[in-house]
């Protein structure tokens, strides 16, 4: 009976069990596994689902009789292609060497033949893989695959980024270490860590305001955009448009004037900038908010409140945005070393700014163009 050692990988652990592809079928199979992996486990039968191999560099699921049919034949066949390539050598002389290369079809007990080691990936789907702070087998193929992302195969990514730095001499720096020095093998790849660590530290202004009789409104601060526009939304729930709004009117029709309406931005609690006076982007002490023209110290009495043209906008994030006609209008001065550092330089008031960084449900970063 022809015998095969499947070797077989766990995301913890790696065994080897003695198989007949020829005489055993996939029920025997999983039967030698639910006795090898009893303990690990815990006494779980193996059964579809369970089991992947490798095969032309893709992983394959063995679930039922066809996918153990097609595993067998293709192992047959990746002998029968190494038995033909095998050659008899000649001696220097012409005449056959009196000891020739046995092949496998060669042997004189077929009992005792075995084939080259297939291998087995094994692992209950109901279960989660092993966390990066517990062990992980880098044989199993869902590890493996990391690893070879991350950086040379077989080899430890440490290693082969140590290797990288030394011969070009650019330092790493800008990609994100785990504890041992080396780049985290979550399967997140580098481009996207970087992407979100990007927008992570660069978030988008935000003011707080009033716009016509509603208070307390978070207005987002854009020059980006060319006017002052007002979320359909925000809209309908303060009634700046009818609730019966169609296609048409106040409906999808492009740009919709929705008239002049009074902004006013809330100054920040404290009138210090956070820039230090010497520094070549503070304001004119004649500007700062504190002091009048005559430098007297008498402070605005209340905030300053613009009319604006307001158009209607499909954007979901922001019930307001503030574009460039209102940074003009107001001679919004945005510091590029502290964001949060948001000056009107018609009247010196500092606005109280925050950085608000968008995620979607998925926790994914969205970004604002």
């Amino acid at each position: 009976m022809l015998q095969s050692v499947l070797n077989v990988h766990t995301p913890s652990t790696s065994f080897a069990i003695i198989h007949s592809l020829s005489e055993e079928d996939l029920v025997s199979l999983y039967d030698k596994l639910t006795r090898k992996v009893h303990s690990e486990y815990r006494g779980r039968r193996v059964g579809p689902g369970w089991l992947k191999y490798d095969f032309n560099g893709a992983i394959w699921n063995m679930d039922d009789d066809s996918d153990y049919t097609i595993f067998t034949w293709r192992q047959h066949q990746n002998v029968q292609d190494r038995s033909s390539s095998l050659t008899i050598p000649s001696s220097p002389h012409g005449r056959i060497s009196p000891s020739p290369v046995i092949t496998p079809s060669a042997s004189t007990d077929d009992s005792s033949r075995t084939i080259d080691s297939p291998t087995l990936h094994l692992h209950d789907p109901s279960l989660p893989l092993p966390s990066l702070s517990e062990y992980q087998n880098s044989a199993y193929y869902v590890f493996r695959m990391r690893i070879a992302r991350a950086g040379s195969p077989g080899r430890p990514t440490s290693l082969a980024k140590s290797k990288r730095s030394h011969g070009s001499g650019k330092s790493n720096n800008n990609h994100e270490l785990d504890g041992t020095g080396s780049q985290p093998n979550d399967g997140v790849p580098a481009f996207k860590r970087e992407f979100e660590k990007f927008h992570s530290e660069n978030g988008v202004r935000t003011v707080v305001g009033n716009v016509g009789p509603v208070k307390n409104v978070r207005m987002l601060l854009k020059s980006g955009y060319r006017h002052v526009y007002m979320s359909r939304k925000f809209a309908l729930k303060h009634k700046f448009i009818p609730p019966d709004a169609a296609p048409g009117y106040y409906g999808y029709s492009g740009l919709v004037s929705l008239g002049t309406w009074p902004i006013t931005l809330t100054p920040a609690s404290s009138a210090q900038s956070s820039i230090s006076p010497s520094h070549p982007l503070s304001r004119p002490a004649s500007l700062h908010p504190s002091t009048n023209q005559n430098g007297t110290g008498a402070k605005p009495t209340q905030p300053t409140t613009v009319m604006m043209p307001v158009y209607l906008a499909e954007e979901p994030h922001f019930d307001l945005v503030l574009g460039r006609s209102f940074i003009d209008r107001r001679q919004i001065r945005m510091n590029a070393v502290d964001p949060t550092d948001v000056v009107c330089l018609d009247t010196g008031e500092k606005i109280e700014c925050e950085l608000v960084i968008l995620k979607d449900g998925r926790g994914e970063i969205v970004t604002v163009t």
